[in-house]
């Protein structure tokens, strides 16, 4: 059974693993720290997972992964982006869009969020196909558009109106 929750601090030993792992960090912004310390999970615990609607994913009692909406400001106060990441032993199960579904019905339920967005780097397929399950439409193609580890990477909009 999968389900989304508050972080706690039995996830900092978990958070400190995948998030040392390359496999795993790879596509996701430099904002996360690397390598990944123990100092960074806590204040990932106590602060970071407080900013916008960010869940603990947990498969069968275990910690799966992460995935969140950060609303935007001012203007853009009405929309969020969205992002997710599993740990390697949850991959090709369906339970990324599992989450990103619960997260959504959670978005929808608890904010006044109209829009949702993801920008997914090149090459990152899965998330895509996790994206268009979850009903989000390919808006746009953005070349050079991020460049992480001395590498420019174009990247894909995806895009969910809400209500």
């Amino acid at each position: 059974m999968l389900l989304i929750r508050h972080f706690t601090q039995q996830e900092k030993a978990h958070l400190i693993r995948c998030l040392n792992s390359p496999n795993v960090t790879r596509f996701l912004s430099s904002r996360i720290p690397s390598p990944y310390t123990e100092d960074d999970a806590i204040w990932w615990i106590e602060h970071g997972s407080k900013n916008g609607i960010i869940r603990a994913v947990e498969v069968d009692g275990e910690f799966a992964g992460c995935v969140g909406a950060e609303p935007g400001q001012f203007e853009y106060a009405y929309a969020a982006e969205v992002g997710y990441w599993l740990a390697e032993p949850f991959w090709g199960k369906g339970y990324a869009s599992k989450a990103l579904a619960l997260l959504i019905d959670e978005v929808q339920n608890t904010s006044e969020i109209v829009r949702l967005h993801a920008s997914v780097f090149e090459g990152n397929q899965t998330s895509c196909k996790v994206l268009e399950k979850c009903g989000f439409i390919l808006e746009g193609r953005f070349k050079k558009a991020v460049y992480k580890q001395g590498e420019f990477y174009n990247t894909h909009l995806y895009a969910k109106i809400i209500r």
